[in-house]
């Protein structure tokens, strides 16, 4: 249940979590807009004083240069184009490795059978990273696009399978009674109790998942991509193009960021019941 205002001696209402948490709202974007003007002035401060104690920034590439560059390629068509293809092929392979990986999770939680016979396979594969299934992408798929989808699918199913497996395993018992008590079958407890049960759960499988999509597809596309964000990056890197590596790395941390928050931002919506203060911890 969401906490109601509590009243005070003198008459007013003691804010919620919820609205406390809005009037801090403008306070924490200037408190992240800071963080990041202030790395990028750490950030050029290290490349102009050439600081090389431990680390060499003189080589490293200055802030100043690296925005110069962007409005140059910011200007060309290819660069439009490698984003839209790295994000098709981070929807496409996420968005299938969201509905297996829930699908498996619930159903290995709540099969004793599926468990015995998934399981095993699982967690024989899930220690393997999805990257270095890159040749056995090549031998399956007669082509690249086909195989960094692939590779994609795999790294975002497992932590959402597993998210969804803990989550599902965690209810309540005393919720699927309720429903069974009532007259529910097996589809009125999976829609009723199950799913909305473990949405936190499943989100957060999301939300991880996602993430560790973007590390993948960018490294996919690096071996084995034509183009890409991914590949244009290694380009880059490939003819000394120092100022186009950093272009390359800013925008690959824009875009997982900015999935990253629309997964979240979704959650918190198909989550509003939960209580305030279990939401407003998760922002």
């Amino acid at each position: 249940m969401t906490a109601a205002p509590t009243a005070r001696t003198d008459g007013a209402a003691i804010p919620s979590p919820r609205r406390t948490a809005r009037r801090r709202h403008p306070l924490r974007w200037t408190i992240r807009i800071a963080s990041l003007v202030g790395a990028l002035l750490l950030w050029q401060w290290l490349t102009t004083a050439e600081v090389t104690v431990g680390v060499r920034f003189d080589r490293l590439p200055t802030p100043a240069a690296v925005g110069e560059y962007f409005a140059h390629v910011a200007r060309d068509p290819v660069y439009y184009e490698d984003i839209a293809q790295s994000l098709v092929r981070i929807l496409t392979g996420f968005a299938l490795a969201a509905v297996a990986g829930v699908a498996a999770g619930v159903a290995v939680a709540r099969s004793w059978l599926l468990s015995d016979v998934l399981e095993p396979l699982f967690e024989v594969i899930r220690p393997i990273p999805a990257i270095a299934l890159v040749p056995i992408a090549i031998l399956l798929f007669p082509r690249n696009e086909q195989g960094i989808v692939f590779i994609t699918f795999t790294a975002a199913f497992f932590p959402i399978m597993v998210s969804t497996r803990h989550a599902v395993r965690a209810l309540p018992t005393v919720w699927e009674d309720a429903v069974r008590t009532m007259g529910g079958g097996r589809w009125r407890v999976l829609t009723s109790v199950v799913l909305p049960g473990a949405l936190p759960g499943v989100f957060s499988g999301l939300s991880v998942g996602i993430g560790v999509s973007w590390i993948c597809v960018i490294s996919a596309e690096m071996i084995s991509g034509d183009f890409g964000v991914g590949y244009r990056t290694w380009h880059a890197y490939t003819i000394v193009d120092y100022p186009g590596v950093l272009v390359g790395m800013v925008t690959i941390g824009v875009l997982g960021w900015s999935t990253a928050a629309a997964v979240e931002l979704l959650g918190r919506r198909v989550t509003r019941w939960l209580p305030a203060r279990q939401t407003e911890a998760g922002r």
